[in-house]
């Protein structure tokens, strides 16, 4: 049912506290990876989008209030310019791969379990 490694045949509960750990370590990079998925459509849906920010959107609202609290701009760097970006070029290759990295070694560890 296990590996082959002798501490996982001799002790069962190490192998339920492994067993849990990579479970939930599947789990994050479960959420990570639906995260990274559902970011442009989450950003477009609040209105983050290609085209710039959409009239009326909450980012309008949020793109507002950052205008008034800094003299009429916007700073380069702020959350809403960040999440302007993201919504404009979708997210970049980093998220990508650091999502793929951790879904990699998850699934390494449960074969190296099972």
């Amino acid at each position: 049912m296990f590996g082959t490694s002798p501490i996982l045949k001799s002790n069962t509960n190490l192998k339920i506290v492994f067993v849990f750990f990579s479970l939930v370590i599947a789990a994050i990079v479960g959420t990570l990876g639906a995260a990274v998925v559902a970011a442009p459509f989450v950003l477009g849906a609040v209105g983050f989008t290609a085209a710039g920010i959409t009239v009326g959107s909450y980012a309008a609202g949020m793109m507002s209030a950052a205008a008034v609290a800094n003299g009429g701009a916007v700073a380069a760097g702020t959350t809403v310019a960040v999440l302007q970006a993201a919504g404009a070029a979708g997210l970049g290759a980093a998220a990508t791969a650091a999502t793929a990295t951790g879904g990699g070694a998850a699934a390494a560890l449960l074969a190296l379990l099972f």
